[in-house]
C-alpha cells in the first residue's frame, strides 16, 4: 500500500494544491498474491472506503470461494476489457467478442446469454451497476481506473444482497489514499491501430479528498467494421463530516461508440477471421451508449460496527442499429442501508452484517427499421418498469478463534412491469418474483495463512427484459418466465505455504428452471429466443496455484525469483432428463480451461513473463451436442521494467503463433436445422506497449 500523504490535491475542480510524490512499486507478476487470514485491515484514512490491505483481509474472511485481485498485478499490460482484468482468476470465464463486448460467466451464470450480461451483479465500489431489471453490460468498466476487483462466486456475494448462480463482481476504483500513485499519465497502443491516453490526479486536504481518472481510447479492431472509441470519466470526492462520519461521492461519465462486426459461420470464423458479417456491413451494426453515473455513500462508525448507506442514480441512453435500431433511454435509481460489525456473544465472538436494498427504474424502449444504421419505420414502442425490494442477513459465530458456524439469508420482492405503448388500446402485462435465499457454511483455520470452508446456498435469478420481452412476427410480446432456481454446495481451501499459494474448490449447483436462450434465426439477424429448461446440473473445480520454483535467481540476496502459476477450470454444465436434449452438454463453455505462465521478476521491477491459454477442446455450439468448436493454444509474452524518475515500459505480445480460435458465439438449438452464422472469432497475433509516468 502507498503511503498516506499529509498534504495533497483535490482535482481540477476543488481546492488548490500541493502533491507529495510516491514511489512506483514493482509489478508482481503472481497469479494468487499470499494471504494473510484473520488479521485486522490496515487502516486507510478513509471511513468509505478501506485500504487494500483491508479489503483483502474483508474479502477472505467470508465463508466460501472468493478471489481478490489487486490492479497491480495487470498495471504492466494492455487490459482493454475486463477479460485482461480476470484472465489469471479460476473459475470466471470471460470471452472477449469485439472491443469491450465480452461474454462474462461464473459457474455457468447467463451461460445461454448471447449479448451482455446475466446472472452476476455488477458493482462498482460496492453499489449496484446493473439496471434495475438486473441487465447490465461491461462498457462502463475502465480497467485503468480499478484499483482491485473483488469476485464473490454465487451465494458468496450475500454481503450485498446479491443471490444470483453466478455471485458479484466488485469494481473498486481508488481514492486519494488508496491510488497506486498521487498523479500519473500512462499512453499505450499497438495492433489494430489500437491507441489509448489515460490520466489520473488525486490529491488530499484536511479533512477532504479527492481523485480524477479520464481515459479515452480508440481501436479500428481485428476485424472488419469493428472500430470503437470510448471516452471513460470517473471521479470520487471524500469528505469527514465529523469524527466517526464521512461521505463520499462518486460521478461516472462513459460514452462508447462501437461498430459491430457481427457473427460468421465457423468456417468463415477460421478461415477469414477478419471478416465482419455481410448484415453487419449492410446495417451499419453498431452500439453507441451514453451513461452517466451519480452515487454517493455516507459511513457513520458506531460504538460497535459502521453503518454504510448508498445512494445512487444512473441514466442510460443506447442506439443499437442490429436487426432493427434498438433505441432505448433509461433511469435506475436505489438506495442501500448496511451495517456491519463484530461484537461479543455469550463470551464468543461474532461477526454481523445486516442490509437492505430498494433500487428500480423505467426505460423507454423503441424499435426501428434499420435503413444503413438509420430509423426507418417504428415497429415498436414499449415502457419497462422494475422495482426491486430486498433484505439480507449473514452472520459468523466463532465456535473457537479458529472456526466459525455461518448462516444468512436474503429475502425479495422483484416486480416486472411491461406496456405496449405501439397497440390500441394499449396493453400492459407483468409479473412479481418472490423468494427467500438461505446460505449455512463453516468456515476452519488450521493456521494462520490456511483456511477450509463448505457452504449450501440457494441461489434465484429473475428474468430481465431482454427476456421477458421477446421478439416476433407480431411485435414486443411480453413471455412471463419463470424465475431460475439452484441449490449449490461448495467446498474449498485457499492459503500458502512457504513458497506455494493455492485456491481450490469444488461446487455443485442443482437447477431448476435455467433460463436458457438459443438464436431463432442468426442468419436474418432475430434475436435469441429464452425459455425455462426444467432441470440442469452445473457442477466444476476452480484451481489457482503459484509456486515460487528459484529464489535468488542471479546470486545470494538477489532476490530475484521465477514462479510458475497455473489456473484451471473444469465446467461440467449439462441438461438433466430434458424432453428433448436429455442429458446433453449446455452449449457455449468449454468443459476445460487452463492458464500457465512462468514469470522471473527482480526487485528493480523487471518482469518476463511467457504464458499459454489452452482450451483442450473447444464448447459444443448447439443443445443437440452436433457441433463443436475445435480447442486452441495461445501463447504470449509480457515484460517491462520501472525506470529512473517514475517511469514504467511494458510490452504486452499476444497469440504469437497466430492461432486461428472461436472465441465467442451465441447458442443454438441443432446445428443440422438452423443456421450456425454465430461466432466471434478470436484475435491474430498482436502486440502492444506502453508507458506510465507517476508523479
Amino acid at each position: 500500500m502507498l503511503p498516506e500523504l499529509s498534504r495533497g490535491a483535490l482535482c481540477a475542480a476543488a481546492l488548490s494544491c500541493v502533491l507529495s510524490p510516491a514511489p512506483v512499486f514493482a509489478q508482481g507478476e503472481t497469479a494468487l498474491p499470499e494471504i494473510t487470514v484473520g488479521g485486522a485491515g490496515v487502516p486507510s484514512g478513509s471511513l468509505t472506503v478501506p485500504s487494500v490491505e483491508a479489503q483483502r483481509t474483508q474479502l477472505e474472511s467470508i465463508v466460501g470461494s472468493v478471489e481478490f485481485i489487486d490492479a497491480r498485478s495487470f498495471e504492466n499490460r494492455y487490459t482493454n476489457n475486463i477479460t485482461d482484468v480476470v484472465k489469471d482468476t479460476p473459475g470466471v470465464y470471460a470471452q472477449t467478442r469485439y472491443g469491450q463486448e465480452v461474454r462474462f460467466s461464473i459457474r455457468g451464470s447467463g451461460l445461454a446469454r448471447g449479448f451482455h450480461a446475466r446472472g452476476v451483479e455488477i458493482l462498482q465500489d460496492g453499489i449496484p451497476f446493473n439496471f434495475a431489471d438486473g441487465s447490465g453490460d461491461y462498457y462502463q468498466i475502465d480497467p485503468l481506473a480499478l484499483r482491485s476487483a473483488e469476485i464473490y462466486k454465487g451465494g458468496n456475494a450475500l454481503l450485498f444482497g446479491s443471490s444470483t448462480l453466478g455471485g458479484a463482481v466488485n469494481f473498486v476504483t481508488p481514492t486519494a489514499f488508496t491510488a497506486l500513485a498521487p498523479a500519473f499519465v500512462r499512453i499505450e497502443g499497438g495492433s489494430f491501430g489500437a491507441f489509448r491516453a489515460n490520466a489520473q490526479l488525486s490529491g488530499i486536504s484536511g479533512d477532504a479528498d479527492a481523485l480524477l481518472n479520464v481515459t479515452q481510447s480508440h481501436q479500428d479492431g481485428f476485424r472488419q467494421h469493428q472500430n470503437q472509441d470510448y471516452t471513460q470519466i470517473n471521479a470520487n470526492l471524500g469528505y469527514r463530516l465529523a469524527p466517526g462520519v464521512e461521505t463520499r461521492f462518486y460521478l461516472g461519465i462513459y460514452e462508447t461508440r462501437q461498430k459491430l462486426p457481427g457473427t460468421l459461420s465457423l468456417t468463415d470464423a477460421l478461415n477469414f477471421p477478419t471478416r465482419a458479417s455481410l448484415a453487419a456491413i449492410t446495417g451499419n451494426q453498431a452500439r453507441d451508449v451514453s451513461t452517466q453515473r451519480l452515487a454517493n455513500r455516507t459511513t457513520f462508525e458506531l460504538d460497535i460496527g459502521k453503518l454504510d448507506l448508498d445512494t445512487w442514480l444512473l441514466h442510460k441512453s443506447l442506439y443499437h442499429p442490429i436487426f432493427q435500431v434498438i433505441d432505448q433511454d433509461g433511469w435506475t435509481y436505489g438506495i442501500a442501508p448496511h451495517w456491519s460489525g463484530t461484537f461479543d456473544l455469550g463470551g464468543y465472538r461474532n461477526d454481523l452484517t445486516v442490509g437492505a436494498r430498494y433500487f428500480g427504474g423505467t426505460n423507454s424502449a423503441l424499435q426501428f427499421v434499420n435503413i444503413s444504421g438509420n430509423r426507418g419505420a417504428q415497429t415498436a414502442n414499449a415502457r419497462q418498469i422494475a422495482n426491486n425490494y430486498q433484505a439480507f442477513i449473514d452472520n459468523k459465530f466463532w465456535i473457537t478463534p479458529e472456526l466459525a458456524l455461518m448462516a444468512g439469508a436474503k429475502l425479495f420482492r422483484d416486480e416486472r412491469d411491461f406496456e405496449n405503448l405501439f397497440t390500441s388500446p394499449v396493453r400492459t402485462a407483468g409479473r412479481t418474483y418472490d423468494g427467500f435465499s438461505p446460505k449455512v457454511g463453516v468456515l476452519w483455520q488450521p493456521a494462520p495463512t490456511v483456511q477450509v470452508f463448505a457452504d449450501l446456498t440457494k441461489s434465484r435469478d429473475v428474468p430481465d427484459f431482454s427476456d421477458l420481452a421477446q421478439s416476433n412476427l407480431n411485435g414486443l410480446t411480453f413471455v412471463p418466465l419463470q424465475q431460475q432456481r439452484a441449490w449449490t454446495g461448495e467446498v474449498g481451501t485457499r492459503g500458502s505455504w512457504d513458497r506455494f499459494r493455492w485456491d481450490l474448490t469444488f461446487y455443485r449447483s442443482a437447477v431448476r428452471d435455467e433460463l436458457i436462450n438459443y438464436s431463432t434465426n442468426a442468419a436474418l439477424g432475430i434475436p435469441a429466443a429464452t425459455f425455462n429448461a426444467d432441470r440442469a446440473l452445473h457442477q466444476g473445480i476452480e484451481f489457482g496455484g503459484a509456486v515460487e520454483l528459484v529464489r535468488d535467481v542471479s546470486g545470494p540476496g538477489a532476490s530475484d525469483t521465477i514462479t510458475l502459476a497455473q489456473v484451471w477450470t473444469w465446467n461440467d454444465f449439462r441438461f438433466v432428463g430434458d424432453r428433448v436434449y436429455g442429458n446433453n452438454r449446455l452449449a457455449v463453455v468449454p468443459e476445460h480451461v487452463l492458464r500457465t505462465t512462468l514469470s522471473y521478476t527482480r526487485p528493480d521491477g523487471f518482469f518476463f513473463t511467457p504464458s499459454v491459454d489452452w482450451v483442450p477442446q473447444g464448447a459444443f455450439a448447439d443443445f443437440a451436442n452436433t457441433l463443436r468448436t475445435p480447442g486452441y493454444a495461445l501463447f504470449g509474452i509480457r515484460t517491462g521494467t520501472n525506470l529512473p524518475n517514475g517511469v514504467t515500459i511494458f510490452v504486452d505480445a499476444r497469440n504469437l503463433t497466430n492461432e486461428r480460435y472461436i472465441s465467442d458465439f451465441g447458442a443454438i438449438t441443432d446445428a443440422r436445422l438452423v443456421s450456425t452464422a454465430i461466432f466471434y472469432p478470436g484475435e491474430g497475433r498482436s502486440v502492444y506497449a506502453g508507458m506510465r509516468y507517476a508523479f
